[in-house]
C-alpha cells in the first residue's frame, strides 16, 4: 500500500481500495464519492446515487461537503427520495468546478495532513 493511501486511511472516513483511497460525503443535499489515486496523484469526484449502499461510510464528518454549513453527516443509512429508479442509478464523474468549495478545501486539507501535495486536488486527469 502506498504511504499516501495509508496516511489518508488514518483520516476520518477514508478507506483504501488498491492504489486509491475513497471517502464519501453527504452535504448540502448532494452526495459525492471522492477518490485519490496515489500513482498519478489525482483526485476524482463522483456523484453518488441516493440509494447507493456503498456511500454510507465516511460521510461528511464535519458538515463541510456542501455549501450549507449546517449540512449534517450521513447517518449510515442509504436513503431514496421516493424515485423507484434511485437504486438503479450509477455514479457519474463530476467536473471539479461543480464541486462545492468547502468540500474541495476539505479534500486539500486531508491530502496535506496525509503528506500529499494538496495541489493534487487541482490537477486535471
Amino acid at each position: 500500500m502506498h504511504d499516501s493511501i495509508a496516511a489518508l486511511v488514518g483520516r476520518e472516513g477514508w478507506r483504501a481500495e488498491g492504489d486509491a483511497a475513497r471517502v464519501h460525503y453527504d452535504g448540502g443535499g448532494d452526495r459525492f464519492a471522492v477518490e485519490f489515486y496515489a500513482g498519478p496523484e489525482r483526485v476524482l469526484y463522483w456523484t453518488v446515487p441516493a440509494g447507493d449502499p456503498d456511500a454510507t461510510a465516511g460521510a461528511d464528518p464535519d458538515g463541510t461537503a456542501g455549501d450549507d454549513p449546517d449540512a449534517s453527516p450521513d447517518d449510515g443509512e442509504a436513503t431514496t427520495d421516493g424515485d423507484s429508479d434511485a437504486t438503479a442509478a450509477t455514479a457519474a464523474p463530476v467536473p471539479r468546478e461543480e464541486i462545492p468549495d468547502p468540500l474541495r478545501r476539505r479534500i486539500r486539507e486531508d491530502l496535506d495532513a496525509a503528506g500529499v501535495d494538496p495541489d493534487a486536488e487541482r490537477r486535471t486527469v
